[in-house]
């Protein structure tokens, strides 16, 4: 490197010889060009010259330039002839303990730069030397601390070698804790109604994470979109995708939803994916579907926390929604694989054998029906207590808005609807919108969550106080179910719930308690 610095500062100088005085720098170049034992054919940079010695301006100026040409065309040629080849590279003929002092110079970044040069390079840019002094100055910079008289310590115990790349791994893992102890700490101040974090909204939007929709055909194309919509809600988010009608729905085998930070790049308008997070895939092949509503453009299609609008007259896919519950959602979309989801840890409470009915009381529920738009129903239930067991499914009943008991039935403060937009087209389907359920135990922790499509479908008329359509809205899940039942007050043009009643398995209640129920 340093002689290649020394050519270009050599060559540099002979330039601006050149275009000041050329005749007299020709002169002394040849005979250093001369006097050099290099193989090949000997070059003279002398221009005959004809006639008298008095020549006139355009002669001397024509002089000038012909020799400053051919001046610089043999100093490129020789320069190119001068470079070292493979064989003669200066940096492979250094030790390697000199290019390991010279790589320790650098930071982390730009070891990893150095790594893609070459072979060599990537060896020692992922030396343990290295990265040890580094993780050494970034994590454990020495403070200065009184020394205190202590007794002899016992011989210390040989540690065990490490393996290579040990510590590159151990500085980046460190740096990654330093991550999440950060937005971890963001995240300890929850909602009093909720018991979620009220930052999550705030701690995604800082860690730029967005949501990504894979369509796999039966093909094994993916075709991956970037969201176009995220509303956030108190409990959960509702993004959307606008597919462009390039796909057809029949030709779609499964859909996948993927966390992803965006990472900014050397340009500020530029952003490259730094981590794809699975959140949740769908099996259209295995997964049940379910006409949910139309209008005269679309159908809306339910799969199991995933609703697809359809194109009514070619059958492709307009819009792809999701409705991600806020609970865990930071660590869903941020510490799950490309293809395994997060799953979060088990925090089962400490078992009370003093209350023989523990788990089975002391619930809260927070209820939402929203859309992508706006809240359609908010409810807060405290200290609900479950109803005898149904045998034939194993279900224990939080029942908190009976039918019989008219001071609990609620109006819903606008209409069952589910706004879209694809590409340039708006529309509304009816009787569609999203339900998300956070339902606490006892100590006020989250013991179930989800946020899924629900539609309401007529039914048969269960109460005689009031008369209208009736209609059902239903959520079945695997640990419960959620069972509203409403009807539609004509006269007032809104919709009154009557009944509503969440179902928890009892598998589910012995598995968090440790009961035996």
């Amino acid at each position: 490197m340093a002689t290649a610095k020394g050519r270009g500062q050599f060559f540099q100088s002979l330039l601006e010889c050149l275009q000041r005085n050329p005749a007299q720098c020709i002169g002394a170049t040849e005979q250093q060009m001369r006097g050099r034992s290099r193989p090949g054919p000997d070059r003279s940079f002398s221009v005959p010259l004809s006639g008298s010695s008095r020549k006139t301006a355009e002669q001397q100026s024509f002089v000038k330039e012909s020799s400053f040409d051919s001046c610089c065309s043999v100093l490129m040629e020789d320069f190119n002839q001068m470079k070292p080849s493979s064989e003669e590279n200066l940096l492979e003929r250094l030790p390697f303990e000199v290019l390991l002092k010279i790589l320790s110079y650098l930071d982390a970044s730009s070891l990893i730069c150095v790594s893609h040069v070459s072979t060599l390079f990537h060896r020692l840019a992922n030396d343990d030397f290295i990265w040890r002094n580094i993780y050494t100055s970034e994590f454990e910079s020495p403070a200065w601390k009184p020394k205190l008289a202590t007794p002899p310590s016992p011989p210390a115990v040989k540690e065990e070698p490490h393996s290579a790349g040990s510590w590159k791994k151990k500085f980046f893992r460190r740096m990654r804790e330093q991550d999440m102890e950060k937005w971890r700490k963001d995240l300890r101040k929850t909602c009093p109604h909720t018991s979620l974090p009220q930052q999550t909204e705030a701690v995604l939007r800082n860690l730029k994470m967005s949501w990504e929709l894979a369509l796999t055909e039966h093909s094994g194309q993916k075709t991956r979109l970037d969201q176009n919509r995220a509303s956030f809600f108190e409990s959960s988010v509702v993004v959307s995708w606008s597919c462009r009608s390039v796909l057809h729905f029949q030709s779609i085998c499964s859909i996948s939803v993927y966390g992803v930070r965006k990472e900014a790049g050397r340009s500020f308008r530029s952003c490259r994916a730094a981590w794809f997070s699975l959140v949740l895939r769908r099996d259209m092949q295995t997964d049940p579907q379910m006409l949910v509503g139309a209008d005269d453009l679309i159908k809306v299609l339910l799969l199991p926390d995933v609703l697809l609008g359809v194109w009514r007259s070619n059958n492709r896919v307009a819009f792809v929604m999701v409705s991600l519950h806020l609970h865990r959602l930071v660590e869903k979309s941020l510490l799950g694989s490309p293809v395994c989801p997060y799953f979060e840890p088990v925090n089962r409470p400490p078992a009370d054998h003093s209350d023989p009915e523990f788990g089975l009381h002391g619930y809260t529920v927070h209820l939402v029906l929203h859309n992508a738009s706006f809240k359609i129903m908010l409810g807060h239930f405290r200290q609900l207590s479950c109803r005898p067991v149904e045998k034939r499914r194993r279900l224990l009943e939080l029942r908190f808005i009976s039918r019989t008991s008219l001071l609990e039935h609620r109006l819903l403060s606008g209409g069952i609807g589910l706004p879209w937009r694809s590409e340039e087209l708006l529309g509304v389907v009816e009787n569609c919108c999203f339900l998300t359920l956070t339902l606490l135990d006892i100590h006020q922790k989250p013991f179930w969550c989800l946020s899924s499509p629900v539609s309401a479908r007529m039914a048969k008329a269960e109460s005689c106080y009031y008369s209208g359509d009736h209609f059902l809205m239903e959520h079945q899940h695997a640990d419960g179910e959620v069972r509203m039942k409403l009807v539609w007050l004509t006269e007032q043009k809104q919709f009154l719930v009557h009944s509503l009643v969440v179902c928890v398995t009892v598998d589910k209640v012995n598995q968090h308690f440790s009961t035996q129920y």
